[in-house]
């Protein structure tokens, strides 16, 4: 293959953006972290190399994603790859105080241990830029109400793959309304046996029918909450 001859250092920097577009598509993630090293050694701000090389070439993946063209094995090599320029751009992006899009907690609810959507959804939100705290599988309502309180997110994400853990999305967000913190928060809910009708039914904000569309979603339910407020 040629593309091993390619030498990053040499591409100028339109070159190398369209190039790691290209990696992070294709999961190389040595190559996306020497990119981001490069555009960090001429100079590029954390943030413009986050959301011009890394989540643009994300937001590719994602559509590509949504319109069946990948599949999920070859977004978790992409959002593999993106960790790996996330590792480097993330103590830098905390010390310049750069915009997030977003805060999101997420979690599988109670009763349930299934995470591979809950995963690809994280990783696609971090790809567009939000700071994502993962609560992991099986998580009680307490466990929800102590991540609400101590990271003050922008939405909180319950997960369910079994049809006899969606119910427990519902007391969640009751016990939210009770503790009148519900309006607090975006609520979103997914899984596979989910759907819209279901959502509406438990109070949720949203129903993220997939990774990409959640975070198409999300980046509009925070803009407009942002733009009210």
């Amino acid at each position: 293959m040629e593309d091993d001859e390619i030498d990053l250092s040499l591409l100028d920097d339109g070159e190398l953006v369209e190039q790691m577009h290209d990696d992070l598509y294709d999961g190389l993630a040595d190559e996306i972290k020497e990119g981001v090293n490069i555009l960090l050694e001429r100079g590029w701000e954390p943030y413009k190399v986050l959301t011009e090389a890394l989540v643009e070439g994300m937001r590719v993946v994602g559509i590509d994603f949504r319109d069946g063209i990948l599949f999920v094995p070859e977004v978790l090599l992409a959002a593999n790859a993106m960790k790996g320029g996330m590792a480097i751009l993330k103590p830098l992006l905390a010390e310049t105080g750069a915009p997030k899009a977003g805060k999101m907690v997420i979690g599988t609810v109670k009763g349930d241990i299934h995470d591979i959507g809950k995963n690809l959804v994280i990783m696609m939100m971090e790809g567009a830029g939000f700071e994502v705290i993962d609560l992991g599988i099986n998580n009680p309502v307490e466990k929800y109400l102590a991540a609400l309180e101590e990271h003050k997110p922008d939405i909180i994400g319950m997960s369910a793959l079994l049809t006899t853990t969606m119910p427990y999305m519902k007391v969640v967000i009751d016990t939210m309304k009770e503790k009148g913190i519900r309006d607090d928060y975006i609520v979103m809910v997914g899984g596979a046996p989910l759907n819209e009708e279901f959502a509406d039914s438990v109070g949720a904000d949203a129903y993220g029918r997939d990774a990409a569309m959640t975070v198409e979603i999300a980046q509009r339910m925070v803009a407009e909450r942002r733009a009210a407020a």
